[in-house]
């Protein structure tokens, strides 16, 4: 089932009521996403792309024990891609936040910077651009976007299914 998730961003949402997160909400799953599992934050300095794979590397370690090695490996790609949006399209550091249950990992990357991603069909001479939150929309089991009083966050969640 697609959706917007305040404004133009198409979510996919797997298996959930096409409700919208409240405004200025904390951001907590109320699905058990967040249920004292391991958690990683990291403060991402602003436009340091070194960030990214070290981003990426603590996610790994951080999912070590987690669903199957492929979906660890989804949960990167899409990491990586919306630090890297974070990084790139905003002049601003930017937070990422990993929990991972039994069932479920839910991570989010808050920024500083109101305007909202638009989701774009790539382009075949633009390289590697635009091409983040179409994967994020494909790959992700639920993503979307929250506005907060000062900035947003970006998330998705993955099912962890059977190790």
């Amino acid at each position: 089932m697609k959706r917007l998730v305040r404004g133009r961003v198409p979510t996919t949402v797997a298996g959930r009521s096409p409700t919208e997160e409240a405004p200025g909400g904390d951001g907590a799953a109320t699905d058990g996403t967040t249920d004292g599992g391991a958690k990683l934050r990291r403060t991402l300095g602003r436009s340091d792309l070194r960030a990214v794979p070290e981003a990426r590397r603590a996610l790994r370690e951080l999912l070590d024990e987690w669903g199957p090695p492929e979906r660890s490996q989804t949960a990167e790609l899409l990491t990586s891609e919306l630090v890297t949006n974070a990084l790139v399209h905003t002049d601003h550091d930017a937070v990422l936040t990993a929990t991972v249950g039994p069932k479920r990992l839910r991570v989010e990357v808050r920024d500083f910077v109101g305007r909202r991603p638009r989701l774009r069909a790539p382009v075949a001479d633009d390289g590697t651009n635009g091409r983040g939150l179409v994967l994020v929309q494909s790959l992700a089991d639920a993503w979307g976007v929250r506005a907060l009083g000062v900035g947003k966050v970006v998330w998705f969640e993955l099912d962890g299914g059977p190790a």
